[in-house]
């Protein structure tokens, strides 16, 4: 079962870091645009920032979780890496 959580909370982590990258992309996108669109486009990654956070603070309980809540706390964590999945998208199609 260790090794099993192991891989699941490097896999999100290693996630997690592809969307900070993600992220800076857009943000640079964004510094290209327009300053009407720059002020749209701020506004969704300002919110697909906030998803991100509260994904990498569920990340975090995850890893502290003991065993007993720890499937618990994977669910949430799933819950909240598809909401920062679909921001994401929402996001990045504002782009193209």
């Amino acid at each position: 079962m260790q090794d099993k959580r192991k891989a699941y909370e490097e896999k999100l982590e290693a996630q997690y870091e592809e969307w900070n990258a993600q992220i800076a992309l857009l943000k640079a996108k964004a510094d290209k645009a327009k300053a009407e669109a720059k002020i749209e486009y701020y506004k969704n990654i300002e919110a697909l920032q906030h998803k991100h956070e509260e994904a990498g603070t569920k990340l975090h309980e995850l890893k502290i979780a003991g065993d007993e809540a720890w499937e618990d706390v994977k669910t949430g964590a799933e819950k909240a890496w598809d909401e920062v999945k679909t921001a994401y998208h929402h996001v990045a199609s504002k782009f193209k």
